[in-house]
């Protein structure tokens, strides 16, 4: 099978990227203010909303580590964002009421349970949990499709969680990630999404982009993305601790008009259309007289040559087949010339 399901919709080459807009945490516990996010990501024409789901005492101890993007522990910000099971209830059938493709990111084996408790079609796990074997195992009881997340992993430690997920016969998208906030261009590794395509033989590869705008997106759809993650806000000055490397609802719309764009355009390999007949008629040269040229006359550079517009019989490409031979009549200048004119 060349493509994976999320509920009714398919993802893979035939299909059109699927635009994830990760909510996250931006909302900062406030479920209305999450609310107000779906309904921006929605209005932008996006098919999937992501959340996170955090048990603040069941994935981690008490500690006062500070991640780079933030001037809070992670563990005051983990509190402070947290939803309850009941929120993330409500949440999940706000979403889909409207439509649309609930996703979370469980970051412990109890968030996990209450996803699946709550009827989730997939789950996506966190660059963070790429190598936290004992979780992956866990979510894999629940034979539901697996988005995998790559960043601060190499490919043999990837290697390892692909196998558990192969294993049980789950089908999964590897996410390409780099997990700098924001990540540099030059660091973004665009190349990577077919090197994991060829490393584990599969198309369904994606991009989990932490990087300004929305150019490598674009560039990861053109190596062949089949999804597409990026961090969204309703607006840039929220407070949230993943504000700064999220877009807003214009450029979550351009980004899924480009995605789509982008999936069009790499449909086909190098061809020529039909649809170009009308172009090649004036675009393409001709051979012609380029003056009078008397029969039984050998056709010459001096006495011929190439012009628009292409619609005669022979073309510039064939003209140095002709040189050498002769012409049967006589032919005036600007005059095109025929197959049946020529003689050895």
């Amino acid at each position: 099978m060349n493509y994976l399901k999320i509920g009714n919709r398919k993802i893979g080459k035939l299909f059109k990227p699927l635009v994830i807009a990760e909510i996250g945490i931006n909302h900062e516990g406030d479920i209305n203010k999450a609310k107000k996010m779906v309904d921006d990501a929605i209005s932008a024409g996006c098919e999937c909303i992501k959340f996170q789901s955090h048990i603040i005492d069941k994935e981690m101890i008490p500690n006062k580590v500070i991640p780079g993007n933030s001037k809070d522990s992670i563990w005051e910000i983990i509190k402070r964002c947290s939803l309850t099971f009941d929120e993330e209830k409500k949440l999940k059938n706000y979403v889909e009421k409207k439509g649309i493709i609930f996703l979370s990111t469980p970051f412990s084996k109890e968030a996990a349970f209450n996803l699946n408790k709550l009827g989730v079609l997939a789950f996506k796990i966190g660059s963070g949990e790429c190598n936290n074997l004992p979780l992956i195992e866990y979510i894999l009881k629940f034979k539901k499709p697996i988005l995998l997340s790559t960043g601060m992993n190499n490919i043999n430690m990837i290697e390892k969680s692909v196998k558990l997920i192969k294993k049980k016969n789950i089908p999964f998208i590897l996410m390409h990630c780099v997990s700098i906030y924001p990540t540099p261009y030059e660091k973004a590794s665009i190349r990577a999404v077919k090197q994991l395509k060829t490393k584990f033989k599969t198309d369904l590869v994606g991009l989990s982009d932490h990087s300004i705008g929305n150019y490598i997106s674009f560039g990861a759809v053109a190596h062949g993305a089949r999804v597409i993650e990026r961090h969204f806000t309703s607006k840039k000055n929220w407070k949230g601790p993943d504000i700064p490397i999220s877009i807003n609802k214009s450029e979550l719309k351009d980004l899924i008009k480009g995605c789509n764009a982008i999936h069009e355009g790499n449909k086909f390999k190098k061809q020529v259309f039909k649809e170009e007949s009308p172009t090649i008629k004036f675009a393409y040269s001709s051979v012609v007289a380029v003056k009078n040229i008397k029969k039984n006359e050998k056709i010459t550079t001096k006495n011929t040559w190439v012009k628009r517009p292409g619609n005669g019989e022979i073309k510039a490409f064939d003209f140095h087949k002709i040189l050498g031979l002769k012409l049967g009549r006589d032919v005036k200048v600007n005059e095109q010339l025929r197959w049946k004119d020529l003689t050895k």
